[in-house]
């Protein structure tokens, strides 16, 4: 059962896809971000709702308030495909993420990302890579915009950890703005190389702002990943369906 429910959500997933994807795709030029955004966020939120209906998969957010403070970098724990969906719905509208550029390149998702204003870099640029980031970023939240980051830069199974990667890092001490970390166990429950979705309820924490003015990029570095390390460990391990 859970197996034909992961199906239907997927066959949905590519419909809603394909559906707001094309519209934002079609409309987008035309239309000013904060539309296009509003656009992609009630794409997250439909695919929250679905998920919740056809898999009885859950979530619960707690630290809502710690956005409050306006715009800044998210760093986000990365484990399954569930968070690239969520996040958008539940964030603020006003996000431009950091991804990888071949995402750019898939029919109709990737034209209504670049509708979005993402960072789209060359991951094996290295350096060159790490200045757009810089660049870009500081753009992106002088404007106003959250700039999203999954630091790992990949997704990993849960009880297991991956060097962070330093662009978020260096984006704060660079750019002055501070960091807000995300948590979740996301993995548990939507395996990073599975089809299935167990039920269940997905924990997600959104840390306290950090201020990173005055911090070494290593000193940001470490406290960030020191906290959404410790957070992801206290958060339930399993999903109790065999």
């Amino acid at each position: 059962m859970i197996l034909l429910r992961s199906i239907v959500y997927f066959i949905t997933l590519v419909v809603s896809t394909a559906t707001i994807g094309l519209a934002i795709s079609i409309f987008g030029w035309l239309l000013p971000f904060s539309v296009n955004s509003k656009a992609a966020n009630l794409w997250g939120r439909i695919n929250l709702v679905l998920l919740d209906w056809l898999c009885n998969l859950k979530y619960n957010v707690t630290g809502m308030e710690h956005l409050e403070g306006g715009n800044a970098i998210i760093l986000s724990k990365h484990q399954s495909a569930w968070e690239t969906i969520a996040l958008r719905g539940i964030l603020p509208f006003n996000q431009a993420w950091v991804l990888k550029r071949e995402l750019m390149w898939v029919p109709i998702f990737g034209w209504a990302l670049a509708m979005v204003n993402p960072i789209a870099i060359n991951r094996k640029a290295g350096r060159e890579a790490a200045r757009q980031v810089i660049t870009q970023g500081t753009q992106r939240l002088e404007q106003g915009l959250y700039v999203i980051i999954f630091p790992e830069g990949t997704r990993v199974a849960p009880g297991e950890r991956k060097k962070y990667g330093i662009g978020g890092a260096m984006l704060a001490e660079k750019s002055g703005y501070p960091i807000i970390p995300i948590a979740h166990n996301a993995g548990v429950f939507w395996r990073r190389r599975g089809l299935k979705k167990y039920p269940g309820t997905i924990q997600v924490v959104i840390g306290p702002r950090m201020e990173t003015q005055g911090l070494s990029m290593k000193e940001i570095h470490q406290r960030v990943e020191d906290w959404i390390e410790s957070t992801v460990e206290s958060l339930p391990n399993s999903n109790h369906v065999s």
